[in-house]
């Protein structure tokens, strides 16, 4: 099933503000939508849908049934909503225009989470159809993908997947009905000095290529959700970071250099366009490409 057609089937296609469609994601769509005041048809979800409020009119309020449960939400930035696949939802209505950011998880990736509870998939019913919610966690999170949607960088993909998989985790902890929480990793599921190296040197050796966490966590041999959390445990930043520091220094050589465009830097190091490369380093190195590279050659 598509993830990214969730969002088109109950909106529509007018009011997105920015999305990820565009964007070579995977695990986690996203969509910023303005929503005016008016009524939504009856609509049944593939995928969990997460909605985040960005902004909104002060009077702003959203009505909605969720197999048969209504409820009526005052709007205001941060609130959260959740609606689980194959919830049936009629009634929705909106009484002021708001924005919000919709994130959308594919079923599949929370029935794959078991070590997340025990050893029990998240089945979508289990997960609790809810609004109102004020979750700072979830709310980070929409923020930084928001901020990745605008800004693409250098180890997007990689990023996305953490978030995805932070979402997840945050879904199975608080949100989910009838099923007993996880327990201590085992010493089975940790991240020795060899796996460690392995996963380092392959990162070095593939800096050109689309890495994606699940291709590192087969590597060493361990789960997205555990890999992500043991590398950052012995590293000390997540894998996107410190894939982003290797292709930074990777950019800065090739600067040096001085054989390549910026345009062609820009694609080496993976990044969407040359102006999303120029804004990352300037972030990251404090000065310009050209600066950089004029200081540097």
């Amino acid at each position: 099933m598509d993830l990214k057609a969730d969002g088109a089937r109950k909106y529509g296609s007018g009011g997105v503000l920015t999305s990820s469609r565009t964007l070579t994601w995977r695990g986690l769509a996203a969509d910023l939508r303005h929503h005016p005041a008016g009524e939504l048809p009856p609509f049944k979800p593939q995928h969990l849908e997460i909605g985040i409020a960005v902004s909104c009119h002060p009077e702003a309020v959203v009505s909605r049934k969720g197999n048969g449960l209504p409820q009526r939400t005052r709007v205001e930035p941060g609130i959260v909503w959740l609606c689980p696949a194959g919830v049936l939802e009629e009634d929705i209505r909106i009484s002021e225009w708001h924005d919000v950011l919709h994130l959308y998880l594919p079923i599949e990736r929370l029935a794959q989470n078991a070590e997340l509870r025990n050893g029990a998939g998240i089945r979508p019913d289990s997960i609790r159809y809810l609004a109102g919610l004020h979750d700072e966690l979830i709310r980070q999170v929409g923020w930084a993908v928001l901020a990745e949607m605008r800004a693409p960088t250098a180890a997007g993909q990689m990023r996305v997947e953490s978030m995805a998989l932070a979402l997840t985790a945050r879904i199975a902890e608080r949100y989910v009905s009838g099923i007993p929480a996880s327990g201590p990793v085992r010493a089975s599921r940790l991240l020795d000095e060899r796996r460690l190296h392995r996963v380092l040197e392959y990162m070095a050796e593939h800096l050109e290529d689309e890495i994606g966490l699940n291709e590192l966590a087969a590597i060493a041999y361990l789960s997205p959700f555990h890999f992500n959390r043991m590398f950052t445990k012995y590293m000390g930043v997540p894998p996107h970071r410190y894939l982003g520091r290797l292709r930074l220094e990777r950019a800065k050589t090739l600067l040096a250099t001085g054989r390549l465009s910026l345009a062609e830097i820009a694609v080496t190091c993976c990044f969407s366009s040359q102006s999303n490369f120029s804004r990352a380093f300037r972030r990251a190195a404090g000065i310009s490409p050209l600066r950089y590279r004029r200081e540097a050659t």
